[in-house]
C-alpha cells in the first residue's frame, strides 16, 4: 500500500478513536468492539471503499454494527485515543497481522495505560516493547498452568524442590 494512503488511514482511525468520546462511549469497550469488527477488517484489506469514506461514516457502520456492544463509560483523553487508534494500524500496516490478532497482543487497556510512555518512543520500538510483553506473559502462563487439585501450581518453585 502506498505510504501516503497508510499514513492517512493512521490519521483517520485516530479520529475514528477520538470521536468515540464525543459520542460518549467507554473507551476500552469501544477499541474492543471496533477492533474485532467487520469495519476493521475492511479496513485491513489492501482496498476496500471504507477507508476512502471518512472517521465519521466508518463510526455510523460500526454502530450499525455492533451498537449494543458500544455503551458509555469510562474515557480516556483524546490524545491517548488518537494516538491508540494511529498505533493499531500502524501496526497493521508494518506487520500485515489483522487488527484483532494485534488486539489480542496489545489490549486496549495496556495500549492506553501505556500511553504516557509508548507516545514518546518510535512507533516501532512502542510495537516490539509490546509484543516482547506479550510473549513474556504467555511464556510465564505456560509455565503456571499445572493443577493439582482445586489450584494452580507454579512450577518454577515446583521444579526448585527437586
Amino acid at each position: 500500500m502506498h505510504e501516503l494512503l497508510e499514513l492517512s488511514l493512521r490519521h483517520m482511525q485516530g479520529r475514528l478513536f477520538e470521536l468515540s468520546v464525543k459520542k460518549g462511549f467507554a473507551s476500552v469497550e469501544f477499541i474492543n468492539t471496533f477492533m474485532r469488527s467487520k469495519c476493521a477488517a475492511a479496513l485491513d484489506m489492501d482496498f476496500n471503499k471504507l477507508q476512502w469514506l471518512g472517521e465519521a461514516y466508518i463510526m455510523a457502520e460500526l454502530i450499525d454494527e455492533a451498537g449494543d456492544k458500544l455503551v458509555p463509560g469510562e474515557q480516556y483523553p483524546k490524545d491517548a485515543l488518537f494516538w491508540a487508534g494511529y498505533i493499531y494500524r500502524y501496526w497493521h500496516s508494518h506487520t500485515g497481522e489483522c487488527s484483532k490478532d494485534i488486539l489480542k497482543q496489545a489490549s486496549a487497556e495496556r495500549v492506553l495505560l501505556g500511553y504516557p510512555y509508548y507516545h514518546t518512543v518510535a512507533e516501532e520500538i512502542a510495537i516490539k516493547d509490546m509484543k516482547e510483553e506479550t510473549a513474556r506473559r504467555l511464556a510465564r502462563k505456560k509455565r503456571t498452568d499445572v493443577v493439582k487439585g482445586d489450584f494452580t501450581v507454579d512450577l518454577i518453585p515446583a521444579l526448585r524442590l527437586r
